[in-house]
């Protein structure tokens, strides 16, 4: 049979609201002593709490929702690492949907993960969310949510921001050293990803070299390896094309299957550099130039704004800016020297 908490106090010796202060952790003012005879006999019947029990106490299920637009893609395999990195120990559980980057989804799904009675929501959506759903509205009010948007929905606190123009800049810039004029962009079509920084930078740092913007060499495509295969043989029917900015690491690494397709090499005969920094990217062949935005970070830190809204509702939370950093491989060839 399941120990329960008032046998745990029965057998302490104590009364049920002090072994449930310790429990969770919440127990400071209890001796030594006391805390050690309650964990025992924790210990001893390998005691679990009932959370379902708990939730009608205290009114917190423990669980947090969290939607993104495709479970299979990287980026938010590494969001999701790091948002339970941070939840899991403080007993939290994850429950995880697949929007598909619906919005009608999306609004089935906030309203299935409020009827379950999650603790707070984390929303990572290409949308701007309805009125119903907004920021403003009474649903965000009697549920603590979380937006991992790319600043799509306006708000003053809570804001995951990352420095893309910054990255992206500086990827181009590089290429620009290492001799390259004639250089190409694989840049998003629609969806979560709308990395109009990312296009930003690379316009830009064309124009402070003096190199002409040809809108023939930036190529849409999926941020994917397929995307960036179909993408990258689109653009390389420019034969004067040097090197290569991809939107992100998944569309490198089919740029690399494209390029190797028509009987060239990287960097040999076509340079490439990556964004995001997958840990893939450093066992590809060459491995690639890419520049890392902390995807793992935005997870936890998205999780820690949560719990904190969760937990410590009176709190105002905070932004927070997340810096890129160029990692310069093999992929990229220098030809100041070339004719």
């Amino acid at each position: 049979m399941k120990l329960t908490i008032r046998q745990i106090a029965e057998m302490a010796g104590v009364s049920v609201t002090t072994v449930s202060q310790i429990l969770n952790n919440k127990g400071s003012r209890f001796s030594d002593a006391t805390r050690k005879k309650v964990l025992d006999i924790v210990n001893e019947h390998q005691y679990k709490p009932d959370f379902f029990a708990s939730n009608l106490i205290t009114r917190h299920s423990k669980t947090i929702g969290m939607i993104v637009p495709d479970v299979t893609d990287f980026f938010f395999s590494k969001i999701v690492e790091g948002a339970e990195s941070y939840m899991n120990p403080l007993g939290y559980m994850l429950i995880l949907c697949n929007s598909h980057q619906s919005l009608e989804k999306e609004k089935q799904l906030l309203q299935q993960l409020a009827h379950r009675a999650v603790d707070g929501i984390l929303l990572a959506t290409p949308n701007q969310l309805p009125e119903e759903f907004n920021l403003q509205s009474s649903f965000y009010h009697k549920m603590p949510m979380i937006l991992i948007d790319r600043g799509i929905n306006q708000r003053e606190a809570g804001r995951l921001i990352v420095k893309e123009y910054e990255g992206a800049y500086q990827a181009v810039n590089y290429l620009i050293s290492q001799g390259h004029r004639n250089i190409g962009l694989l840049k998003e079509k629609t969806g979560y990803y709308q990395l109009e920084e990312r296009y930003n930078g690379y316009r830009h740092a064309l124009k402070d070299a003096g190199i002409s913007f040809k809108r023939h060499w930036v190529v849409d495509g999926e941020l994917t390896v397929a995307g960036g295969y179909l993408a990258a043989k689109e653009l390389l029917r420019s034969r004067d094309i040097t090197a290569i900015f991809c939107g992100n690491d998944a569309m490198a690494i089919g740029c690399y299957q494209a390029i190797y397709e028509i009987g060239k090499k990287v960097p040999d005969d076509i340079s490439v550099v990556g964004f995001d920094g997958l840990k893939l990217s450093s066992y590809t062949t060459p491995p690639l130039t890419t520049v890392i935005q902390p995807t793992f970070d935005i997870g936890f830190t998205a999780a820690k704004f949560l719990v904190d809204a969760i937990e410590f509702p009176e709190r105002r939370i905070p932004n927070k800016i997340f810096d890129t950093k160029l990692i310069i491989r093999e992929s990229v060839k220098d030809i100041t020297n070339v004719n």
